[in-house]
């Protein structure tokens, strides 16, 4: 499926740069701070950031974006900017007069009904029409931007909070925006559960062909943490989309500093922003294990070495491998997926009436570990999500120890949901709009949960998306004000306006007052 424009417009000017795909990013400075958030736009510009976007809160915070823009371009700094609008439509109507793009949420054109109401398009209409206006005078783009945490009532009221609802949310708009006879759109369809966020994108390309029509897609991961499990569950969502060439635009969330994020953009889009279909090419030879092998259930992880992680070592049980008869071709090429006879045939050459295992091996090509986290979180991605597969089985030429491969596929596989192996971080990669330090309270949090690997636990910058994003999290915080967070259980608001430095003494202490605490063993 190939499903890209020609070209990714900013309000009519098309994007410079090498990229195929462009890469965006975030300011994390108070907007009305100019000289502070235009250093940060410079410092991403120069990373190889294609366009920044910044928190826009107020009227005053959009008229200042025009001051940014200005000494932006007396430093020669030329790269496009997004204001980033909730809540009030005016903001947006003021910011669109000095940036390239605006970026709304939907809920925030309709009001707060919750049931069907056949009036919608004409009131969603009624109120985007002074912002349409706005942006074909200035040549300014629209990012209709749906969060997974953010779905109006009347949108959770008719589907629920699922991949459907998103879609059909931003449809409305999309349908809305084309009998304004306004075009210059880019959509993004965000969560921060990895399979959420892939279903409804490719829901949404359904749709737009059902349609006959073809706008910019922007991708991301909503709250994706930080380290390596930020940067695999990145990838495991924005990249299995680029594999399917769906996607023009991509951020990747880390709760780091947001040139940090610049290099793990520009690996997806480097290996996998072709713009088409490359999931053919995606190719791994398949294995058969006993499934008297193993103490646990699929999907497994097999590694080549010895490793304390891998469910099996295969250098240990090499004569309890079954491989396929048949036209399979060598390893890096097309996947052989054997028939049912040659199945049976398998299982008759090496021992009669045994059940076996599907492993898909992978063999890469000295791959360096930073890419190998990229890459293989994508391939193994694919072939876990769209092939029947009981288990990956990773080498890279002797160049990543057992044990890092086994744990980078435990963490493929939890991010994907199919496995459960550690706690679970849902964090934002904060933003101007954050009044505490997200990044030191992630660290912190994690230091000191990292053992409890049935939960979910929650940092998040600000109320924007914080209550929303963190929904099905077990325990969580949201900043409420300067140094000030709101802590939850599930949806509920158990302590408000707690100083930040107290936060994880009163997470642990709710957790155990739930029974959900265990002791490091």
């Amino acid at each position: 499926m190939e499903y890209s424009s020609s070209i990714v417009k900013i309000g009519k000017v098309a994007l410079g740069g090498k990229n195929p795909v462009r890469i965006q990013s975030m300011t994390t400075t108070n907007t009305l701070d100019t000289d502070a958030t235009v250093r940060q736009v410079k410092q991403l510009a120069l990373a190889g950031c294609d366009y920044v976007r910044i928190t826009t809160q107020n009227i005053k915070e959009a008229e200042n974006l025009g001051e940014i823009k200005n000494k932006l371009k007396k430093l020669d700094v030329e790269i496009p900017l997004i204001a980033d609008v909730h809540f009030n439509p005016k903001v947006a109507e003021v910011a669109a007069k000095f940036v390239e793009k605006v970026r709304i949420n939907p809920g925030n054109y309709i009001g707060a009904s919750v049931e069907d109401d056949k009036d919608v398009p004409d009131r969603i209409a009624h109120n985007l029409s002074p912002l349409i206006h706005i942006c074909k005078q200035y040549n300014t783009a629209i990012r209709i931007g749906v969060n997974h945490g953010s779905l109006s009532k009347r949108i959770l009221y008719l589907y629920g909070n699922t991949a459907v609802g998103m879609v059909e949310s931003i449809m409305e708009f999309v349908r809305v925006c084309n009998e304004l006879d306004f075009h210059e759109l880019v959509l993004s369809l965000k969560a921060s559960n990895v399979v959420t966020m892939i279903e409804a994108n490719m829901l949404l390309v359904e749709k737009l062909s059902e349609t006959g029509l073809n706008y910019p897609i922007h991708l991301g991961v909503t709250e994706a943490g930080s380290k390596e499990e930020g940067r695999i569950k990145s990838a495991a969502g924005i990249g299995y989309l680029l594999a399917h060439g769906i996607g023009d635009t991509i951020r990747v969330s880390l709760t780091e500093d947001p040139v940090e994020e610049i290099p793990v953009a520009q690996k997806l889009v480097d290996f996998f922003g072709q713009r088409k279909d490359i999931t053919k090419e995606i190719s791994s030879t398949i294995t058969y294990f006993p499934k008297s092998k193993f103490n646990v259930k699929p999907p497994l992880v097999i590694t080549s070495g010895d490793s304390t992680e891998s469910d099996l070592s295969a250098e240990k049980q090499i004569k309890a491998i079954a491989k396929p008869k048949g036209n399979c071709l060598p390893e890096r090429s097309e996947t052989c997926l054997p028939t049912r006879q040659e199945s049976q045939t398998v299982t008759q050459l090496n021992q009669p009436n045994v059940e076996l295992y599907s492993i898909h091996k992978i063999n890469y090509n000295k791959l360096s570990y930073d890419d190998l986290v990229i890459v293989a979180t994508v391939e193994a991605s694919v072939i876990m999500l769209t092939r029947k597969a009981d288990g990956i089985w990773i080498e890279n030429s002797d160049l990543t120890s057992s044990d890092n491969i086994a744990k980078l596929v435990l963490n493929i596989f939890q991010v994907l949901g199919l496995r459960i192996t550690k706690t679970e971080y849902i964090a934002c990669p904060t933003c101007g709009r954050s009044r505490i330090d997200v990044i030191q309270q992630l660290e912190i949090v994690k230091d000191q949960t990292a053992h409890l690997p049935s939960l979910k636990i929650a940092v998040m910058g600000c109320a924007v998306n914080g209550p929303g994003e963190m929904a099905d999290a077990h325990y969580g915080c949201v900043g409420a004000g300067k140094g000030k967070v709101n802590i939850y259980k599930g949806r509920d608001i158990v302590q408000r306006n707690v100083p930040q430095y107290l936060v994880s003494e009163i997470l642990i202490k709710l957790i155990k007052e739930n029974n959900d605490w265990k002791e490091i063993e």
